[in-house]
């Protein structure tokens, strides 16, 4: 996922004394006080402020946006740009034009979208070290992200710290960091991502960015973590996002919400996955449907795992609906259905349609363990094996446990027989390790067959009870009661194996 789709505000202006450039201003007010107040002064330009000043807009824009006015922040912002530029102040109207760009982009209307970042553009023309540069970075790295040139990202991305470096921003700072280290993540350079993104969430440890990059941060920290698989980071620091969430309205609550559903689905607390996804679609402003699509899609795992099939159906349309390929989802939910054709049909278009594997890695495990599950369950050997190659090269590419777990079952879903007991048992170790119980239960399933087929009946049956109680706690009644039936193991051929 590029650094723009969550980029929202880092600058963040508090009333009328907002400093000139990019950066922390002396404490986070109360927004909906600073919209009032700001707002009654626009509507009465004769009051004790007077006639509101080009900075003066630009706060009033920012606080609408945080209180969930869109359409009042754009229409106040044209107007701060064209009050920058009748000053003079290119560096004001530059920093505006990137926002209505940002924003228009947003909101679906590309062509408007790219002729503000050209007037930004033009704004800073002959500005090369100035603050707002740096956003200008950003949207360099979304364009290079865009064109398949991690070489041109990360160039952009250090020419961000550079710039932020000297203005002295501790927003800008941690933005740059994170950028950079999302990228690092991305190209496989583990070590150092990680290392540059503990610095910008250090930096929102310590309270020194603004209020809304603070927002903004555990916003892209999260998807980058959640992307990369970097689970355990992902748990922590959604736990921290709520916390800081929670203390006052803001309209960071709804990705940062989705993040929480993402780890409730994975921890097993579907009850509360579902009604966090519920909140996660009243909360999301109206320029973020890819949340409320996500949000929807989530609903859609959780009912397709309990078994009810024509709910989880409605909601991956919904998700459909408001823009999110519903996979690999949708594909489990046909199989189950009897439909494997529309199943290996719908993963393999949602696998060539992967724009940059590299941002969303789990994205991609997920349909390459359901295309072997897929492929497994129509007898398609040859084709199960090349994709359990894949998701054991991401795996070792990568070093993290959560797609060690996923090559490891999946190798053991392919593996004949007694053969599978092996990785099927190192599966197994690392879904306990991380806590994630439905996925431990289905492997479980799997090692019961192999334990049979290796003639220790005794192991498979308690194998095969301990998944049968996993499944009945989590409210999985399908898997609950296939581990009730000895010998039906999950995600094996259903009819003799055919060529690739």
């Amino acid at each position: 996922m590029g650094v723009m789709r969550v980029m929202r505000v880092a600058e963040t202006a508090a009333g009328p004394a907002a400093p000139p450039s990019p950066g922390r201003p002396a404490g986070d007010p109360d927004r909906s006080a600073v919209y009032a107040r700001l707002h009654a002064a626009d509507r009465h330009p004769t009051g004790s402020l007077g006639p509101l000043r080009p900075r003066d807009l630009d706060a009033l824009a920012d606080s609408a946006w945080w209180s969930g006015r869109v359409d009042e922040s754009v229409s106040v912002r044209l107007r701060a740009h064209s009050a920058h530029v009748a000053e003079g102040d290119w560096r004001g109207a530059g920093l505006a034009a990137w926002w209505l760009h940002h924003t228009y982009g947003r909101l679906g209307r590309p062509v408007a979208a790219a002729g503000w970042l050209h007037r930004a553009r033009h704004h800073l023309e002959g500005r090369p070290d100035c603050p707002e540069q740096c956003f200008l970075a950003l949207t360099d790295i979304d364009e290079a992200q865009a064109h398949h040139d991690p070489a041109a990202a990360l160039a952009a991305a250090r020419r961000m710290n550079r710039l932020a470096a000297r203005s002295g921003s501790p927003d800008l700072l941690a933005l740059s960091r994170q950028a950079e280290g999302a990228l690092l993540l991305a190209q496989g350079r583990r070590a150092e991502g990680l290392a540059l993104l503990d610095a910008a969430m250090g930096a929102v440890t310590h309270g020194e960015p603004s209020g809304m990059t603070t927002g903004l941060l555990y916003c892209l920290a999260l998807d980058t973590c959640g992307g990369a698989a970097e689970f355990g980071r992902l748990v922590r620091w959604t736990g921290a996002a709520m916390a800081w969430c929670a203390t006052a309205p803001n309209p960071f609550r709804a990705p940062c919400r989705l993040h929480h559903v993402e780890v409730l689905d994975l921890l097993g607390d579907w009850a509360r996955a579902e009604e966090e996804a519920r909140l996660v679609c009243q909360e999301a402003l109206e320029d973020a449907l890819d949340t409320a699509a996500a949000a929807s899609y989530a609903v859609g795992e959780v009912r397709r795992r309990q078994g009810r099939r024509d709910e989880a159906a409605r909601s991956y349309a919904r998700a459909h609906a408001l823009g999110r390929v519903p996979q690999p989802g949708l594909a489990l939910l046909r199989l189950a259905q009897g439909r494997a054709d529309a199943a290996l049909a719908g993963l393999r278009l949602a696998l060539d349609c992967q724009s940059d594997p590299g941002h969303a890695v789990l994205g991609r495990a997920r349909l390459l363990a359901a295309l072997v599950e897929v492929d497994l369950a129509v007898g398609r050997a040859g084709a199960a094996e090349e994709a359990v190659v894949e998701l054991e090269e991401l795996a070792s590419a990568r070093g993290v446990p959560l797609l060690a777990a996923m090559a490891a079952t999946a190798r053991g879903a392919l593996a004949p027989g007694a053969a599978a007991r092996e990785p099927l048992r190192r599966g197994l170790a690392l879904w306990r390790g991380l806590g994630i119980p439905y996925e431990a239960a289905r492997t479980r399933m799997l090692l019961a067959a192999a334990e049979r087929a290796a003639g220790d009946t005794e192991a498979a049956r308690r194998t095969l009870t301990a998944a049968r109680r996993a499944f009945e706690r989590l409210g999985a009644a399908p898997e609950a009661r296939r581990a009730g039936r000895p010998g039906t193991p999950v995600s094996r051929p259903r009819r003799p194996p055919t060529a690739a």
